[in-house]
């Protein structure tokens, strides 16, 4: 079930909410709890028996943990949640590099033609690092084991983020699982945020979702560089509005149901480096790494050359982690190569360059390996990047006509300035002319303000609800991870 469907706004959403707010307090992790498994179990069915047993595992070994049985408890559950994740998410994959070893060797096997085909549980990558995180967390010291199952329980499967994240952390969400409020107020930023991420998924990224997978369904040896350079860019601003949107989404419906989720994104295509945009895209997944890989790793506490292996080792690690493919695996070593070399120095270069010259290194960086993480394979993201980079005059059968019109280039322009903290600016600036201003007129102006703001945002899901139904282009990008 998406949070981008009629059924789950119209269908799914109030009904929890309805009975979530009618029960006693005492009952309402129970009610969130039956319902994710209601939410997961729509599209997954026996599937979610892994998630049950993940949780039931990882319950178990934080118990083990505090009992002072501390390295069977984190090795058991290290070691069952890779094996998870390694056979439902890897097995595939390791499948194809053996056979593909096999055959350049003359040594094809028809027994292995036959390995049935492995389904992949939707968001397993985002709910295995966050119970890893929660035993980690507890073999630390850093937090209590969890004696309440349905609390437990009602961590690892909450239906707001766990599909695509943000991966939450025991240790951020625990006294909430306990005591959290709710009120009217949290219930209305979390519908305001809910609404804009509905926004961001529907009307902007299924926008360029389109042109994106139309450009890279392609035969690339027929298209132009400017059509090659156009479905890139709109896998850029596809990936950031529809992972954000879901964020957004995942956010608001924690605060309707009384739980403060951290960001997950911070404006990462204004960026100046590398490092500075991994500090902004992902948020949860790139401290996750720091915290429970990186710096066990030794950090940047080694030598030189040891920090750079360690940054190969995590940026390895985090292209894995996106998807069983080669693809992946280069797109993150191509993120720690860079790492690397701003470490080596450029750094210090980029932040004495001019600032539009360091934001345009950094957004060409982030768009060629945008390449690597959309095409289909290794062959084809070489074949496109070729396209992009050609000088060859002939005309192409395709022209970037072909997929833009008004409605493209308006969302297109919305799209960028969304990307970037003009909001908020406009926001602070609003808030200190109010507070200069006499009472009165800052009431006024204050009411006019919210008002407007109100329907806007009625307007903005009036108009992605009317996507919706008009059967738009609505995919889901998360099926890999």
């Amino acid at each position: 079930m998406l949070f981008s469907s009629v059924i789950f706004i119209f269908l799914f959403l109030p009904t929890v909410l309805l009975i979530y707010y009618a029960v006693p307090k005492k009952f309402k992790n129970l009610i969130l709890f039956i319902f994710s498994v209601i939410f997961y179990t729509w599209g997954e069915w026996l599937i979610v028996l892994v998630m049950l047993a993940s949780t039931v595992i990882d319950y178990t070994c934080g118990i083990l943990i505090e009992k002072g049985r501390r390295k069977l408890g984190i090795v058991l559950s290290i070691t069952a949640n890779l094996s998870f994740l390694g056979f439902f998410k890897y097995m595939n994959f390791t499948f194809e590099n053996f056979r593909a070893v096999l055959d350049f060797f003359g040594l094809h096997s028809q027994a292995l033609e036959n390995v049935p085909y492995i389904a992949l549980p939707i968001g397993i990558s985002f709910y295995t690092f966050q119970t890893m995180s929660y035993t980690i967390d507890v073999y630390r010291g850093k937090v209590k084991a969890n004696r309440n199952f349905i609390e437990f329980a009602t961590f690892v499967t909450m239906f707001p983020q766990l599909v695509a994240g943000p991966i939450v952390r025991y240790i951020d969400i625990s006294k909430q699982l306990r005591e959290r409020v709710i009120s009217l107020s949290k219930f209305g930023i979390g519908v305001e945020r809910f609404i804009i991420g509905l926004a961001k998924k529907v009307i902007i990224a299924n926008t360029f979702a389109e042109i994106a997978d139309n450009i890279f369904a392609l035969n690339s040896s027929d298209i132009s560089p400017e059509v090659a350079w156009l479905g890139v860019i709109s896998y850029t601003f596809q990936i950031y509005f529809d992972f954000s949107g879901y964020s957004d989404m995942a956010i608001g419906l924690g605060k309707m149901f009384g739980f403060d989720i951290l960001e997950n994104f911070n404006y990462p295509y204004i960026s100046r480096s590398i490092k500075e945009f991994w500090r902004r895209w992902h948020i949860s997944l790139s401290t996750w790494f720091r915290d429970y890989l990186y710096i066990p790793l030794g950090g940047s506490r080694v030598s030189p050359h040891r920090t750079y292996i360690n940054l190969c080792i995590v940026f390895f690690i985090t292209g894995l982690w996106h998807g069983a493919s080669w693809n992946f695996v280069i797109w993150g070593l191509y993120h720690g190569l860079f790492l690397i070399i701003e470490r080596v120095g450029f750094g210090k270069v980029l932040e004495k360059t001019w600032r539009p010259l360091s934001h345009f290194y950094t957004l060409l960086v982030v768009i060629i390996g945008w390449v690597f993480f959309r095409a289909d394979d290794l062959s084809h993201s070489v074949s496109y990047l070729k396209a992009m980079f050609s000088f060859n005059v002939n005309e192409s059968i395709y022209t970037i006509h072909e997929y833009l019109n008004i409605e493209v280039y308006a969302t297109g322009l919305i799209a960028i300035i969304i990307s970037m903290p003009i909001y908020h600016l406009i926001q602070a600036k609003y808030r200190t002319h109010i507070t200069e201003s006499n009472l009165n007129v800052s009431n006024i102006a204050a009411s006019i303000m919210n008002l407007s703001y109100t329907i806007i945002l009625f307007g903005l899901f009036y108009f992605s609800v009317m996507y919706l139904s008009a059967g738009t282009y609505n995919p889901f990008i998360y099926f890999r991870f």
